[in-house]
Formats: structure tokens, sequence, C-alpha cells
């Protein structure tokens, strides 16, 4: 395949204006991720107003763990889609097809296995999130629920992700926002109206994904769909080879468990319960801003990895220049949020009555952390980049230093060197830090540079 035939190709993301071809995969992706982060917002403040701040406390202290499994899908997620994404741009349906086979069932088993072992180890792990033991009756409330519900949730998300590498973005984007709304909807149901707590924001979340994956299911009835699932497979070294591409999506997930169990460590050990409770609440603004910049990165995840399948440097370098003008604005923006909005967003989480330390707390860690705003977005942009470009050493140290080398140094050279300072600046500081080190990446995997090989390679297959 040349780079003339690619220019014959009725594919829009090789030949179509680049700010609306932009915009049409950034803008469903980033509408999909902030229906998902405001629905796991609304649970956050049903939980907080409703269950109170040892809930919200209880269920920050499982997220190490669910990051950790729900990075290893977002590997084969990532990794998959851009194999699948390169196969396509060559043409290659049959290989793109069989990633897509073997990703989803490698994701199924998985999920199937881990909650094999957390229904006979949840105590253990408890311990091990550095859980008091008052608390994992409210922890065993909620998980022993979303173990199966996880199950359902990565597969969906392996299959959102496929959908739209076949150039289907507005059905998967419906889906999240048709299952974002109806978590809304139960969670006012569950746990504000029947006060179920913890547990009915478990089963909310569960109804609400299988409404997701129902309609992510429509796919397969689409007639212009080309990737088809095939149960049988073979060549299942693949999985890994597409797990080895996406694993900076891994180490950026697993990081931030490792940071945020390294975090709860040290708020349990120095402010308790409200410490975390109290983090809990300003983590869900940093998640926030987090999905906003993953909508637009996974948006380059598709871009780049067509292009780079036709040998096009030059629309690369152009979708690259639309990703970074856009997450600057959307990065200024957050911080003025932040500071004109942000006690009142804390208070949206809390009843400023009974956990009126929490609030102060939270407001406390807030005018710490917002710098990170700034920067966070450029680097999973550029991580990003370089995990489309096939670079995924270079993608992985970048991921790996923002999200967990530098901020777990900085809390622990802050909480043993000086205490005076507060601890959450650890976490600007590493974005700061980071961002020298991705800027330099792309300097030296800059488009020109790797796009050149792609005809040739391409030509001996």
């Amino acid at each position: 395949m040349d780079v003339v035939a690619a220019k014959g190709s009725p594919n829009p993301i090789l030949t179509g204006p680049h700010w609306p071809v932009f915009f049409r995969y950034a803008l469903p992706s980033v509408a999909g991720l902030l229906a998902l982060t405001t629905a796991n917002i609304v649970d956050g403040i049903f939980i907080g107003n409703f269950a109170g701040a040892d809930a919200l406390a209880a269920l920050n202290l499982l997220i190490p763990y669910f990051t950790f499994l729900f990075g290893l899908a977002l590997a084969l997620a990532i990794g998959g889609t851009v194999r699948a994404g390169k196969y396509l741009g060559e043409g290659n349906t049959e290989a793109a097809s069989a990633v897509f086979s073997k990703c989803l069932i490698a994701t199924f088993t998985l999920a199937l296995a881990a909650t094999g072992l957390c229904l006979l180890f949840h105590e253990p792990l408890y311990r091990v999130l550095g859980a008091s033991p008052e608390l994992y009756p409210l922890m065993s409330e909620y998980f022993l629920v979303i173990i199966w519900v996880m199950v359902v949730q990565l597969v969906a998300m392996v299959l959102y992700y496929f959908i739209r590498v076949d150039g289907l973005p507005v059905l998967a984007t419906t889906a999240l926002v048709l299952g974002a709304g109806a978590n809304i909807l139960l969670d006012a149901l569950l746990v504000g109206y029947l006060d179920y707590g913890l547990q009915g924001a478990a089963f909310a979340t569960g109804l609400a994904q299988l409404l997701q994956l129902g309609v992510l299911l429509v796919y397969a009835f689409k007639p212009r769909r080309q990737l088809r699932f095939r149960l049988r497979q073979r060549n299942w070294r693949e999985v890994v080879s597409a797990f080895a591409n996406g694993v900076s999506e891994w180490i950026n997930e697993l990081s931030v468990g490792l940071v945020m169990l390294l975090i709860n460590w040290l708020l349990m050990s120095s402010q308790g319960v409200t410490g975390v409770a109290a983090f809990t609440v300003v983590n869900y603004l940093i998640f926030l801003s987090l999905m906003v910049f993953y909508g637009i990165s996974d948006a380059m995840h598709v871009l780049v990895s067509h292009n780079l399948g036709a040998g096009n440097a030059a629309r690369i370098r152009q979708f690259m220049i639309c990703g970074a003008t856009v997450i600057l604005g959307l990065g200024a923006t957050l911080v003025l949020l932040v500071w004109l909005q942000g006690s009142g967003l804390i208070r949206l989480f809390l009843d400023t009555t009974e956990d009126a330390a929490t609030a102060q707390l939270a407001d406390r860690f807030l005018a710490i952390l917002w710098p990170l705003f700034l920067i966070n977005g450029l680097n999973v942009l550029l991580s990003v980049y370089l995990t489309a470009m096939h670079q995924p050493l270079p993608s992985a140290a970048v991921a790996l230093s923002r999200s967990l080398i530098l901020p777990a140094l900085l809390l622990v050279l802050i909480h043993q060197f000086a205490p005076h300072w507060p601890l959450l600046a650890a976490l600007p500081l590493a974005e700061w830090l980071t961002f020298g080190l991705a800027l330099g990446l792309f300097l030296r995997f800059r488009p020109d540079r790797l796009v050149g090989r792609a005809p040739a390679a391409a030509a001996q297959m």
C-alpha cells in the first residue's frame, strides 16, 4: 500500500479536512467519557450525602484494585484497537477481526477469574488496601456486588473501543450516554430514595452496564461494520503483542492505583478516615479533568494509527496540533472553574453540617492541586501519541513517570524530609516534571521520523 493509494481512499481519516475529522471523533469520545464521568460523580454525590463521608472513604480505598483490573482490560482495548486500526488502514479486515475477537475473549476470561479470586480473598485484599477493620462491612457492601458488574463493564469497554476504531463512534457514544443516564436515575432511586447505600450504588452501576452492553451489541447488526467476532481463534500470541503495545495504558491505571494506595496509607496514618474522605472528593474533580483529556486523546488512537498505516506524516502532525490546542484551552478553563467554584463543587458531595471538617480539608487539598490541571492533559496526549505510533516503551516511560515513579518518589520525600510541605504537592510537581520528558520523547519520535518507514513495511506484507 502506498501513499497515493491512501489518498484515493474514501476513508475521511485519511483524506478529510483535519479539524472536522478531529471533532467527528473527539467530540463523541469526550461526550461519552463525560457522560461516564458524570455518572461516577453523581455516584459520589449520592453516597456522600446519603451514606456519609465514611462510605466515600470506603469506596476510595477500593480504587487501587479497580484501577489494576481496569488497566489490564484497557491495555488490551487500546493495544488491540491500535493494531486493528493499522490493519484497517491497510485494508486487512480479516486480521483486524481476529484481533477484535481475541481481545474480547481474553477480557471476559480475565474479569471472570478476578471475580472468583475476590470472592475467596476479599478481606485480605481490604487489609492490603490499607482499610481499618471497622470499614470492612461498608467495603463488602459495595465490593461483593461490583466484582460481578465488572465482568460486564470490562467486556463492554473493550467492545466500545473496537466499535470506535471501526468508524462508528456515534453508536459507541450513545451506549455510554444511555448507560450513564440510567446509572444516575438508578442512583437517585436506590441510594437517594430507597436508601440502600453502597449496595444500592453497586446495583445501579450493574443495571446501567447491562443496558450499555445491550446498546453496544447493536453493532452486530450494522451492515457496514468491518469487524466480525469469531470464537475460534489461533495465534494467541497476538494478544500478548496487543497488550504490550497498550502497556502504557495499563501502567497509567496501575500507577494511579499504586499512588492512590500510597496516598491512602499516608492519609490514614496522619489524618485518618477524614483525610481519605476529603481526598476522595477532590479526586472526583481530578478524574473529571482526566476523562475530558482522555476523551480527546482516545480519538488520536484512531486518527494516528490509521495514518500511520497509510504512511501520512503530515496528517498526523495536523491532528496532534488539533489535540494540543483543544487540551490547552480546556486545561485553562478547568483551572478557572476550580478558582471560582471549587468550594461549591466540594460541597456538592458532602453534608457540611455533619461533615464540616472533611469539607474544609478538601478545600485545602484543592488549593494545592490546581496546577496539575494545566499540564496533565498534554502528558496524556503525548503518551497516547507514542502508543499509536507503535512506540510502547517511550509511551510507558511517560505514563510511568507521571503516574507512578515521580508521584510516589515525591510523596515519600515530602513525607520523610519536608513534613511542613503539603503532602499532595507531589502530584502537580510530578505532572510538570513529566512534561519535560514527554516533550523530549515527542521530538525524538516525531511523525516524519517514524512514518517514512511505514510504506516500505506495508509493501513487504
